[in-house]
């Protein structure tokens, strides 16, 4: 069937609302937030309009023998024609700015803005040619408290105005065709393809609807960098193509020569500091304990590496040694389920920014950390130290070495206390006042005039310094921080950005309420409470982002109650079956539904075992899923007193009535006379109280006359009614086989008798599948 054509005709002003009211929306790319009543317009605006087939008939009492209905029917459909409400797909819009003339296509998010107001991302801001200074937050005031209600006088000249006040734009509903080439221009040289393209492509994909010609395309990069691409082209021509469900070829080509021939320069001196180089950084891989690496990393670099085992009873002990005091920094996050993202300066669970004390960080972590419950390994990385809008060279690789390991408790035999506390001197050695250096008596004079004449002593570090030197000169130390000094510009800068500069989460967004005064509660939020920390979720084993509102004090209870992201319960509302019960369980109660089997496994009684010596199977029979006394509660018991199963007691059975157990009893002696002396013929019988099975033992017959055998079994008649004594009678291969079996599993201690003879009648003998049943369903001895 052809497709219906949509026909929409809709436009309307609206004021563009404040960013910082829209933060938590997180709009990306060319996507707008309307109103719900622009969707009622919307709706009333568009109709698409088909005439009803003539061989449809919506008369319930049609009949097409009928002339006179037949005539009707198409005198009624021919003043018929259906009209339907249904919106385009995707749906598009041309904003238009009236006060510069500026325009741009957009996508829609969202009906879920404030009436009157239009909310639009930063792509449309900037291609509007809208700062955030030109609009008016037109939130209301907050509340105060009054004796009565609110009282608003409509008559006042401008009331309207007041309301209505705001920078306004035009939104017209305007559909594209579907584009097939565009052609984008890199706005600055040394765009690498390498990083961007992927990018580029997965930013149309989620975040835009359409391409307006010679507007900004932005992609941010992995490192925090922003390429910017002008749209110069697009095929079919016109102001603007569609980018959704269409097979898009992308062309990039430099706005001119010089910067074609920068671009290839840069990507040929950037190969030279690739990773891996003699110019570039080292490339990380795992580590051992106790074994040194040596390596090297550029400015703005990150080298990760990874130690995935350790003696976790003891402290660790993590050691970066740097050479000539370069500023390097080393990060560490231990991989779980709960932290899966490599150690970043904005992102980390352990650090040590500090300046080097004789060329050595470290960062000790102890074993009741708690930071290392379900760590799978630690991810340690080794970041080249870098400030935005501050000099530094690149090109320089800065070299370390990098070592773990493991450290004895303090006070214990290896790692025995120091009571001593100060260091040792000899006789003829005294301390110089200024420095605190031990020096001979004999020239602690012309020393102390020296030290004196030309050094200095800061008085909180106690370092010693030149007078005249540049360090004494740059030497610093933080008011709030006192652990924190350094003797360089480039330290104090360093400082100042990590401990004393606003931060924004780079995932909630710059105008979120997640800003931070120190890099390092920022890393505390991206590994904590943050919606885009990944994790690896225990439902669906991806690697996801834990999502949630960590302003929302239920959402975050809930969290710390049932141990489950926000991700997790959602994902975990999925159903499933038991594999135990078969019953239908949400995937996040599965837990606690297993848990509550194991505790009904703990009060379950044995099953009674048939009283055969050489029988496999229980009295009352079991079934698959544990299910004890299934044959009995389905009206097949074993329909005796003798405490024999159904099958061992058969040929035992006549219909007659028998009160007092006297025929009974004589058909018992039969069988046991008829074993002993002529034997069940059986090759695979193990019963010594049969002739066969005897003979397969190599045994002896015990009697082969009636008259040898009747003393024998007179015993056995007698306790016929004692359960606790059992009875020899010749059973079938298969239950003697599990009866063997089930006695092997209990000499293992693990599992009672009576539980290893159910599971095996249960799984017909299969031992694997026994030993899952009785994993499953049985109760192990004293709680092992």
């Amino acid at each position: 069937m052809a497709e219906q054509q949509v026909y929409l005709n809709w436009s309307a002003p609206f004021n563009v609302a404040h960013p910082s009211r829209i933060a938590s929306k997180d709009l990306q790319g060319d996507k707008i937030l309307l109103p719900q009543s622009a969707l009622e317009q919307l709706l009333s605006a568009s109709t698409t309009t088909s005439t009803t087939p003539l061989n449809s008939h919506t008369f319930t009492a049609f009949d097409p023998y009928n002339p006179y209905s037949v005539a009707a029917a198409r005198r009624e459909r021919s003043n018929f024609r259906e009209t339907t409400q249904q919106l385009p797909h995707p749906l598009m819009f041309q904003l238009v700015n009236q006060k510069n003339g500026n325009s741009v296509f957009a996508g829609i998010r969202e009906f879920s803005a404030n009436e009157g107001e239009v909310a639009l991302s930063p792509y449309l801001l900037e291609a509007l040619g809208i700062h955030e200074d030109d609009i008016k937050d037109a939130s209301p005031p907050a509340a105060t408290q009054t004796d009565g209600p609110e009282v608003i006088d409509l008559t006042e000249d401008g009331a309207t105005n007041q309301i209505t006040e705001g920078y306004r734009i035009t939104v017209k509903a305007k559909q594209l065709p579907k584009g097939t080439y565009v052609r984008l221009r890199p706005l600055e040289a040394g765009y690498n393809p390498d990083d961007w393209k992927s990018l580029l492509e997965r930013q149309l994909r989620a975040s835009y609807t359409t391409l307006t010609k010679d507007s900004i395309l932005s992609v941010k990069g992995v490192k925090g960098e922003e390429f910017r691409f002008l749209v110069d082209k697009s095929q079919p021509e016109g102001n603007g193509i569609c980018v959704v469900d269409t097979d898009l070829e992308v062309d990039i080509e430099p706005l001119n020569e010089e910067q074609a021939r920068e671009t290839l320069r840069q990507i040929a001196e950037k190969a030279q500091r690739a990773p891996g180089t003699e110019a570039g950084s080292s490339v990380g891989h795992e580590i051992d304990i106790w074994k040194d690496v040596h390596g090297q990393v550029l400015e703005g670099d990150y080298v990760d590496y990874t130690l995935p085992s350790w003696d976790r009873s003891r402290p660790l002990a993590i050691e970066l040694s740097i050479e000539d005091d370069q500023e390097v920094d080393l990060l560490i996050s231990p991989k779980s389920n709960r932290q899966r993202a490599l150690p970043r300066d904005s992102e980390h669970i352990f650090a040590e920014f500090s300046s080097t004390k004789d060329g050595v960080k470290r960062i000790v972590i102890q074993p009741p950390n708690v930071e290392l419950e379900g760590a799978e390994s630690l991810l340690i990385t080794v970041y080249g130290s870098s400030i935005p809008d501050h000099p530094g060279s690149i090109t320089v690789p800065r070299r370390f070495t990098l070592r773990a390991k493991a450290e004895e408790t303090q006070g214990s035999a290896a790692a025995p206390v120091d009571l001593a506390g100060s260091p040792s001197k000899n006789a003829d050695e005294e301390q110089c006042k200024n420095c605190l250096q031990f020096v001979p008596k004999r020239t602690i004079v012309l020393h102390e005039n020296f030290c004196l004449r030309n050094n200095i002593v800061c008085p909180q570090c106690k370092n010693v310094f030149k007078k005249s030197s540049e360090d004494w000169a740059a030497h610093w130390h933080c008011p709030t921080h006192p652990e924190a000094y350094g003797s360089t510009p480039f330290s104090k800068a360093k400082h100042d950005y990590i401990q004393h500069t606003t931060h924004a989460c780079p995932s909630c967004g710059p105008t979120s309420p997640f800003s931070f005064p120190s890099l390092t509660e920022l890393a505390r939020h991206r590994t904590t409470v943050c919606p885009s920390k990944l994790i690896l979720c225990q439902f669906c084993h991806l690697e996801v982002p834990q999502e949630g509102d960590p302003l929302d004090p239920a959402s975050e209870a809930e969290t710390v109650i049932s141990g489950l992201t926000a991700h997790e319960r959602a994902d975990g509302a999925r159903t499933t079956n038991c594999h135990l019960c078969g019953g239908i369980v949400r995937l996040r109660d599965m837990a606690a539904h297993v848990t509550h089997h194991e505790l009904d496994k703990v009060s379950r009684s044995k099953p009674e075992i048939c009283r055969d010596e050489l029988c496999g199977r229980t009295l009352h029979g079991v079934g698959p899923r544990g299910q004890i006394n299934g044959g009995t509660r389905m009206g097949q018991g074993p329909g005796n007193e003798l405490g024999l199963c159904s099958l061992c007691f058969s040929p035992l059975y006549v219909s007659m009535h028998d009160p007092e157990g006297k025929a009974l009893r004589r058909r018992i002696e039969r069988r046991y006379l008829a074993q002993l002396m002529t034997g069940c013929g059986k090759k695979w019988c193990q019963n010594e109280w049969c002739k066969t099975g005897r003979a397969n033992q190599g045994l002896e017959p015990l009697g082969s006359s009636a008259a040898a055998a009747l003393p024998l079994v007179k015993p056995l008649l007698e306790d016929i009614r004692d359960h606790s004594k059992s009875m020899h009678f010749c059973v079938d291969e298969a239950s003697q086989r599990r009866k063997k079996t089930a006695d092997m599993l209990a000499a293992e201690a693990v599992w009672e008798r009576e539980w290893c003879i159910a599971a095996l009648e249960a799984e017909g003998g299969d031992l694997a599948r026994a030993r899952a049943w009785l994993n499953n369903w049985a109760p192990t001895k004293f709680g092992k």
